[in-house]
Parts: C-alpha cells; sequence; structure tokens
C-alpha cells in the first residue's frame, strides 16, 4: 500500500556503540521515531582531501514528515561529528498496520 509521503526513514552514522544506543534511546523515548535500528558499518569516504576509513554505527530512525526537522535538530544536537551524515528517505509504502504503529508511536498522546 502506498502513501502520501507521511512516513520517512531518517539515517545517521556515529562513532561508536555507545552513541548509536544514546542516541537510539533518546529519539524513542522522546517520541521522535518509533523505532530505531543500529547495525555496524564500514564506512570509506572522502575528508579534507584524504580518504578514510571507519567502522561506524548506522542509525535508521522510523518517524513522520511531520518530525522531520525536529529529529535532525535532536541528531544534530548529540552528535559528535563536524559534519553529520544526516539523510532523510521517504517511506512510499509498507504494511499499513506498521505504518499505523510509527503514527502512534511518535504521537504525543
Amino acid at each position: 500500500m502506498s502513501n502520501d509521503g507521511t512516513y520517512i526513514l531518517i539515517t545517521t552514522t556515529v562513532e561508536d556503540d555507545l552513541d548509536a544506543k544514546k542516541m537510539a534511546d533518546s529519539l524513542v523515548r522522546a517520541h521522535l521515531a518509533a523505532c530505531v535500528h543500529i547495525t555496524k558499518v564500514k564506512s570509506i569516504y572522502r575528508w579534507k582531501d584524504n580518504i578514510e576509513e571507519a567502522a561506524e554505527y548506522q542509525l535508521r530512525a522510523k518517524t513522520t514528515k511531520r518530525l522531520e526537522q525536529k529529529v535532525i535538530e535532536h541528531i544534530r544536537e548529540q552528535h559528535t561529528y563536524e559534519v553529520p551524515q544526516i539523510t532523510v528517505i521517504p517511506i512510499i509504502g509498507g504494511h499499513q498496520p506498521y505504518l499505523d504503529w510509527i503514527e502512534t508511536e511518535t504521537s504525543d498522546g
């Protein structure tokens, strides 16, 4: 089932497991995300004219479009990177009961 762009996935990467757990926990406790997946990843990237390689933790937060800017700001406030990777991916469809759950868990009341 498709939707109108109500639901989004916001991703970021952090340096270590503790930072990942703290950020995920704070997003869920603040009702900014219904769920946050944490995955260990290896990143290869160019930074200040050097090719870098790092073990990182990727967070994927399931949330709503109405909370996009609040989630981005929340991540930026907690992030330790000079230029954190924060991207937004629209969820264009899915299992409607799951999408409804995202809506319920990101509501204040």
